[in-house]
């Protein structure tokens, strides 16, 4: 077991990777937004360990509030609902993604400019505390630019 994890954390990460606990998390990104306006985080988590995790929350300084979100068909609508947790079932990789699962940033207190970073704080039941930077795209991005 010991071997595993020396070897998995020999290995060289990408500036926009993340781990915490048993919980890999990649290509976290958002969107460009002005103040005052809505952001959204996006981001993959890749549970690779034995025990079930849930991402509880988030929080970023830069928003008045965070919230953990995904999004439902209501009729032929499809809206957003907040969640309470984002399960990571062992072995499996959630993607959060526009249409989806996503963080929500409510209250920018400052424009997320393309170019730019973010701090993000994840907060997983098992994996604890880990804090990451989202990737500002343009507007209209779709995350793309992150797919090695």
């Amino acid at each position: 077991m010991l071997a595993a994890v020396a070897a998995v954390a020999a290995l060289p990460a990408a500036a926009h990777d993340y781990t915490a606990g048993d919980i890999a998390i990649g290509h976290p990104w958002s969107r460009a937004a002005g103040a005052n306006a809505t952001g959204a985080g996006f981001l993959t988590l890749r549970n690779t360990g034995t025990q079930p995790d849930r991402l509880v929350s988030a929080s970023a300084s830069v928003a008045r509030a965070v919230e953990l979100h995904t999004h439902v068909r209501d009729g032929d609508v499809m809206r957003m609902r907040p969640v309470d947790a984002i399960p990571v079932a062992p072995g499996q990789t959630v993607e959060l993604r526009p249409g989806g699962f996503h963080i929500m940033l409510i209250g920018l207190k400052e424009p997320l400019v393309q170019g730019t970073r973010v701090p993000l704080t994840l907060r997983f039941e098992r994996a604890g505390e880990v804090r990451v930077e989202l990737a500002v795209e343009a507007a209209g991005a779709r995350g793309a630019a992150h797919h090695h």
